[in-house]
């Protein structure tokens, strides 16, 4: 199979690497100039994968859409809806798209699967790939389980059992949009997580818990399964960000704990943006995701005892039942 991996940062060369060993010709996509390209460019490696000579390498964005008969995704979340006003330029009626990506538009509050659909492209032609896992470990032969959706159940599965190795165990998703929405949310857990790493505060099991329920309200208000959110693509996600070392997101919540800067992508910071808004908008309450957004966004990104002070708030809140709606 031809498939064009465009992007090549963290996950974007994993990818590439992955689905190479799985016997298909892939290309890898980067723009001209990025850091992230010109390494793997001149090295063939980066500090997480090593390329196979096999993989193409290419800046050239024409060519990777038009020999590709999958079309991998992986960028930030926040820049997909202009990247694909570049993609739709050229013939992609008969592509599919994979999107290796998680977060929410934060203009528009949509999923990255709408925001292909509102580009021109058929939802029996979208499927998102999210999960646990984490780069460092598969490729050192650790194995984990993913799911990948889609709308088309026959794309779904075909995808599943082209992709499935003895490193990566693949299930069907049968809720997109919870599947979107909980792979989204996982990163806005993450930051909250690194927060508490900080002020020494034993609380990553209610957040887990918690966490996953009101990322449960939300996805039942948008029209999914709330189960979703005790699933593979959120709360099965937890262990690779609220624990990890290698999590952007909970590094994130660390630094920012400690009034210092993460230089790194994490997509978490608008993801809690987004959802603040969805919340707003479906009357769903969200008060972790509140708490992060107000970290990430207002004035109490300064140290340690203002963010102590958020986590104190959200304790002052009124007693409610466990499962509340």
């Amino acid at each position: 199979m031809r498939i064009s991996v465009l992007g090549c940062g963290r996950w974007g060369s994993f990818i590439a690497w992955y689905l190479s060993r799985r016997g298909n010709e892939v290309l890898s996509w980067g723009p001209d100039g990025d850091g992230s390209y010109r390494i793997l460019k001149e090295t063939g490696r980066n500090e997480y994968v090593s390329l196979d000579k096999k993989i193409e390498l290419s800046c050239d964005l024409e060519y990777a859409v038009k020999r590709a008969e999958i079309i991998v995704i992986s960028i930030s979340a926040q820049g997909l809806r202009g990247f694909m006003q570049r993609i739709v330029k050229y013939p992609v009626q008969d592509k599919t798209f994979v999107l290796c990506m998680k977060g929410i538009e934060v203009e528009t509050g949509k999923r990255l699967s709408e925001i292909l659909v509102e580009s021109g492209i058929s939802s029996d032609k979208i499927a998102v790939w999210v999960g646990p896992g984490h780069i460092q470990s598969f490729v050192n032969g650790v194995p984990n389980c993913m799911v990948i959706d889609s709308v088309n159940e026959k794309l779904k599965r075909g995808l599943v059992d082209m992709f499935r190795s003895d490193l990566i165990r693949f299930y069907y998703g049968n809720d997109l949009i919870g599947t979107e929405i909980g792979a989204a949310a996982k990163n806005v857990m993450g930051i909250a997580a690194g927060v508490l790493d900080v002020v020494c505060v034993p609380l990553k099991g209610p957040l887990m818990t918690r966490g996953a329920r009101e990322v449960a309200r939300l996805i039942k208000a948008m029209g999914g399964n709330e189960l979703s959110a005790y699933g593979l693509a959120h709360l099965g996600d937890y262990e690779t960000t609220l624990f990890s070392p290698y999590s952007h997101n909970r590094m994130y919540g660390e630094m920012l704990a400690k009034g210092q800067r993460f230089e790194k992508l994490a997509e978490g910071v608008a993801t809690s943006k987004a959802m603040k808004g969805l919340g707003e908008k479906y009357g769903v309450d969200l008060p972790i995701t509140r708490a992060v957004y107000s970290v990430c966004y207002g004035d109490v990104s300064d140290d340690m005892t203002k963010c102590r002070s958020v986590i104190e708030e959200m304790f002052s809140r009124s007693t409610k039942t466990e499962m509340y709606e």
